[in-house]
């Protein structure tokens, strides 16, 4: 029988800004929270030391590049608890200025990782998030829509009626366009992490305003930047902590019943992605 306690799931956290967020989740949310990891040695490490602050995660493997561990993990939910309460979509990948990889190479694997593995949690989650429940994208300033320089594209990813399918193919066209090597000529952002976050900003909304009107009472959807935090992606010169980075996630998180949703959240306040 699924257990009536609450639940919490933080993707990408055995380290830096997940880490982080599950670690203030522990201290301020009334339910289980689940640190996930792709390489489970290095998740349950983590677990052991969150156990010697005096805490309690959990853990799961959750691979969000991998329909099959989405789904592995959607059905533990279930079986678990019977739903979800909080999904943190932190997740996320940068290729290093020093890479030698092709463009093509960089544009494909980073638009997986961080627009599409943050869809596939969202196809395999958000049907199961309960009332009152929350979905935070953790996102970037760099995926502000004012990054672009194509007002089309802008007006098309900020439009209140852009669709999932419309979203995707809108994405399948940018890995055609840096194919052609014509990206920046068609009015993307010179950075494939930032059309990455582009993409999961307005993925957030079309998420907003699908939960909106699926009856469900009080689901919110937010993204957000936590800043320039010192993790191995950012590197050491970000003035950031991670426990710093985290307070603006988890305070969408922990959001009171009324505020707002399909919004983007920096430094704990709403700002415009225009």
């Amino acid at each position: 029988m699924a257990s009536s306690r609450k639940v919490a799931i933080v993707s990408g956290s055995n380290k830096g800004i997940g880490l982080a967020i599950v670690r203030q989740l522990c201290k301020q949310f009334d339910g289980d929270v689940f640190l996930t990891a792709r390489n489970e040695d290095r998740g349950k490490e983590s677990i052991r030391a969150l156990e010697a602050e005096g805490l309690s995660p959990k853990f799961h493997q959750l691979d969000i590049t991998s329909i099959d561990s989405v789904e592995e993990l959607r059905k533990f939910t279930i079986d678990t608890y019977g739903g979800l309460d909080i999904l943190v979509n932190n997740a996320g990948m940068a290729y290093k200025s020093s890479t030698t990889a092709s463009n093509i190479e960089q544009a494909t694997v980073t638009l997986k990782t961080n627009f599409t593995g943050t869809l596939n949690m969202l196809r395999g989650l958000a049907p199961i998030v309960r009332p009152h429940g929350r979905i935070v994208n953790v996102t970037s300033w760099v995926g502000l829509f004012s990054k672009l320089s194509s007002q089309a594209l802008i007006d098309k990813l900020s439009s209140p009626s852009l669709t999932e399918e419309e979203l995707v193919a809108l994405m399948g066209r940018f890995i055609e366009d840096v194919r052609e090597d014509k990206h920046v000529e068609r009015g993307w952002a010179n950075s494939f992490y930032s059309n990455s976050k582009v993409a999961m900003n307005a993925l957030s909304n079309v998420y907003a305003r699908k939960l909106a009107s699926s009856g469900k009472e009080d689901v919110l959807v937010n993204a957000c930047c936590p800043g320039w935090v010192n993790t191995d992606m950012a590197g050491p010169k970000a003035p950031l902590t991670p426990d710093q980075g985290a307070e603006t996630p988890v305070l969408c998180a922990l959001l009171p019943q009324g505020s707002p949703t399909g919004k983007f959240w920096k430094d704990r306040v709403v700002q415009s992605l225009v």
